[in-house]
């Protein structure tokens, strides 16, 4: 699977369990959202480790990068609240900065 792919949906998958965790702890929801949680975040886990890298570090920079352009379309498409310019424009940034990570010429050792 291409690495945009794996990552989007680790994000996704991130994303939702760590909003259950949110759901039950900050909004009063029953303490069974955490059941579904637990198993989005290791789905997630499972997810980040298919990158074909062969540094974990590099790995996690660059998701991190997928991960807040990610956590702001869950703002909007599922809390509703529609990203203001700072919020697009930080995540551009951490995209751009997410492949210079992942696609930028490396030297061999």
């Amino acid at each position: 699977m291409p690495s945009f792919i794996l990552y989007s949906a680790a994000a996704l998958a991130e994303i939702g369990g760590c909003f259950a965790f949110w759901a039950w702890l900050r909004l009063g929801r029953s303490v069974y959202w955490v059941l579904p949680g637990v198993i989005s975040l290791t789905v997630f886990a499972l997810l980040l480790t298919r990158i074909d890298s062969v540094f974990a570090g590099r790995t996690f920079a660059a998701y991190g990068g997928v991960y807040i352009a990610s956590s702001v379309l869950w703002l909007w498409a599922v809390e509703g609240q529609r990203p203001d310019r700072w919020d697009v424009a930080g995540s551009v940034i951490c995209l751009l900065g997410a492949a210079i990570i992942l696609f930028g010429p490396r030297t061999q050792i």
